[in-house]
C-alpha cells in the first residue's frame, strides 16, 4: 500500500503556484491513519487519486489561462488597444445598449410627446396674446391714446418738415470755425 503523502501529492512541484489551490487545504483522512465514515479503504484511495488529478488539472488550467491572458495583452498592445481605448469602446457599446433598450425608447417617446404638447400650448398662448393685442389696438381706449401720441408726434416731428421745428443735437453743425480741435 502506498503512503497517503504520495497519494495526495502534497509535495507536488506545482504546489504553491496559485495561492488559493485546494492542495493547501487539509483533507480528512489525508494522513492515511483513518478512513472517512461510510467509505471503504478502496473508495477512499480512489477519491484521493481523483482529487489529486483534479487539483493538477486546476493548476494546469490556471497556467494555460495566464498564458492566454498574456497573449491577449500582447495582441492588444500590437493593435494599439490601450485600456483607455477599451474603456471608450465599452462606454460606447453601453450607451448604444441603453439607446436600444425599451425603457430608453419609452422615455424618449414620452419626452418627445411632452415637447410637442408644450410647443402646441405655447403656439396657442402666442395666438391668444396676438389676438388680444389686436383686440386692444382696435379698442376705443387705445384709439384715443394712439390719437394723442400721434398729435404729440406731429407737433415734434411736423415742425422739422417745415424747417421750423426743433433740431436734435446730432443734426447741429459739428464743425465750428476757429475751434481748437
Amino acid at each position: 500500500m502506498e503512503s497517503a503523502n504520495q497519494d495526495i501529492n502534497l509535495n507536488s512541484p506545482n504546489k504553491g503556484l496559485v495561492s488559493n489551490s485546494l492542495t493547501d487545504v487539509p483533507v480528512q483522512g489525508a494522513t492515511g491513519t483513518t478512513v472517512p465514515v461510510g467509505l471503504t479503504e478502496d473508495e477512499s484511495e480512489e477519491l484521493k487519486n481523483e482529487l489529486t488529478k483534479v487539483e493538477d488539472e486546476i493548476v494546469t488550467l490556471r497556467q494555460v489561462l495566464a498564458a492566454k491572458e498574456k497573449t491577449a495583452y500582447e495582441l492588444k498592445r500590437k493593435l494599439g488597444l490601450t485600456p483607455l481605448n477599451e474603456l471608450k469602446q465599452n462606454f460606447t457599446k453601453g450607451w448604444q445598449d441603453v439607446q436600444t433598450s425599451s425603457a430608453y425608447k419609452k422615455t424618449q417617446e414620452t419626452l418627445s410627446q411632452a415637447g410637442q404638447k408644450t410647443s402646441a400650448a405655447l403656439t396657442t398662448v402666442g395666438s391668444v396674446i396676438t389676438k388680444k393685442l389686436g383686440d386692444m389696438r382696435n379698442s376705443p381706449s387705445f384709439k384715443s391714446f394712439e390719437d394723442r401720441v400721434g398729435t404729440i408726434k406731429s407737433k415734434v416731428v411736423g415742425g422739422r418738415e417745415n424747417g421750423d421745428g426743433l433740431q436734435s443735437p446730432t443734426e447741429m453743425n459739428p464743425t465750428q470755425d476757429g475751434a481748437p480741435f
